[in-house]
């Protein structure tokens, strides 16, 4: 599932981006999106490739790996983010909602840290 009003568009400065058509709610869920689980042997070659920067750590023990479906990918890193992920690991999910309301035109934003406010420095340099 992926809410009616989402779109992918070039950002400026982040290759491709998740932005809206119209105001959305805080707390609405936006996408739902079935993920590829891999094993850490898959993630030793993905980690080779292009496919290294797409991939999330995955399981109880953060032993495996995904690849999101959807827009999943495509969502921007910022630590100041206006949406979160879940990722339920039951049915091979992860979960994409607001936490603030966000204005039509407005990029849509996860912290790749999983907590929509934690500033952990990343793997590469983030606003």
């Amino acid at each position: 599932m992926i809410y009616y009003s989402l779109y992918i568009e070039n950002t400026p400065n982040m290759g491709r981006g998740v932005y809206t058509r119209e105001t959305i709610a805080a707390n609405t869920i936006v996408e739902v999106s079935p993920v590829i689980v891999m094993s850490q042997e898959e993630r030793k070659l993905l980690d080779q490739t292009t496919l290294h920067d797409y991939i999330h750590e995955w399981g109880y023990k953060l032993d495996q790996c995904c690849l999101a479906l959807g827009y999943c990918a495509v969502y921007n890193h910022s630590y100041q983010s206006n949406c979160e992920y879940e990722m339920d690991f039951e049915t091979s999910t992860m979960t994409i909602k607001t936490v603030r309301l966000i204005e039509e035109g407005e990029q849509l934003y996860v912290n790749y840290n999983g907590n929509w406010n934690d500033t952990t420095p990343l793997w590469f340099p983030a606003q």
